[in-house]
């Protein structure tokens, strides 16, 4: 395999994880169920403060498995430029979001599912950000540990 680009420093990696999460809008999502059955869809999602919120059906998988641990992994981009994220998630009603993360997912998804109770809000709070491009990236690819930034 060659390399197509030199490794980018960790603080170049962790503003193009960043730009990443603002720009992008879809992502794979992959819970477990509590008896290890895997779970991987793509849901729409908005970078807010320092957590995902995306959205999802009540009685989907990836929903109905948050409980009890709610464990999650994300994934965005492609193979060759993956920002990979591990997080605790947590299930919000309509009703409980606060209004600004409400505005900030409808305003750049174009989707509102306040007031829908078929629906439910997936807040996740990340504890683990990896990013990376090529093999020559594979070292120094932790970006946050434990919650925190490491640059």
């Amino acid at each position: 395999m060659t390399e197509r680009e030199p490794a980018r420093d960790p603080e170049q990696r962790k503003q193009d994880a960043l730009d990443r999460l603002e720009r992008d809008e879809d992502a794979w999502v992959a819970t477990a169920s509590h008896d290890g059955v895997p779970c991987l869809v793509p849901l729409s999602f908005v970078w807010h403060g320092h957590t995902l919120l995306l959205a999802t059906r009540r009685t989907n998988p990836t929903a109905v498995n948050l409980t009890p641990a709610g464990q999650v992994r994300i994934t965005l981009g492609h193979t060759r430029d993956v920002v990979l994220l591990e997080g605790t998630a947590e299930a919000v009603e309509g009703a409980d979001l606060p209004a600004d993360s409400g505005d900030a997912f409808a305003g750049k998804l174009h989707w509102d599912v306040r007031g829908h109770p078929a629906w439910v809000y997936l807040r996740v709070t990340p504890y683990t950000v990896r990013a990376w491009r090529e093999v020559n990236e594979q070292t120094g690819r932790d970006l946050m540990l434990d919650g925190t930034w490491l640059v």
